[in-house]
């Protein structure tokens, strides 16, 4: 089995990450909308604006993967990992990851699009 190279796997495994990120934004914006909120206002138009980031990034991870023929396919998950396939012009490899670990990097994701809904929330109150 031939393995995808450095640069294939960062697009692929970003674009996975980010793919679930969106899904955590989008639950949490439900969560906010129809929860006991006095003021919704706020959090929602920071968690949609977060999201809008986020799938921009993801439309071009997308446009990227297509480019280079990549793929990447979720084999498996059960209570502790999941197991994708990361195929790439007839390379493959395949990663297993550690569920809390997962957590982890969609966490990471997620404070990255709220540092930058923030600042670009910042930069058009200062214009």
């Amino acid at each position: 089995m031939r393995f995808i190279t450095e640069e294939e796997y960062a697009i692929a495994s970003r674009f996975l990450f980010l793919s679930m990120a969106i899904v955590v934004m989008r639950q949490d914006i439900q969560h906010v909308d129809e929860g006991p909120f006095k003021i919704k206002a706020p959090y929602l138009e920071l968690l949609k604006k977060m999201e809008s980031l986020a799938l921009e990034e993801r439309r071009g991870l997308k446009f990227k993967m297509k480019k280079q023929n990549i793929e990447v396919i979720t084999l498996n998950k059960n209570d502790s990992f999941s197991s994708f396939l990361f195929l790439c012009q007839g390379r493959e490899e395949k990663r297993n990851y550690f569920n809390p670990s997962i957590r982890k990097k969609v966490e990471l994701i997620i404070k990255e699009h709220l540092i930058q809904a923030l600042e670009t929330d910042s930069n058009r109150v200062h214009s």
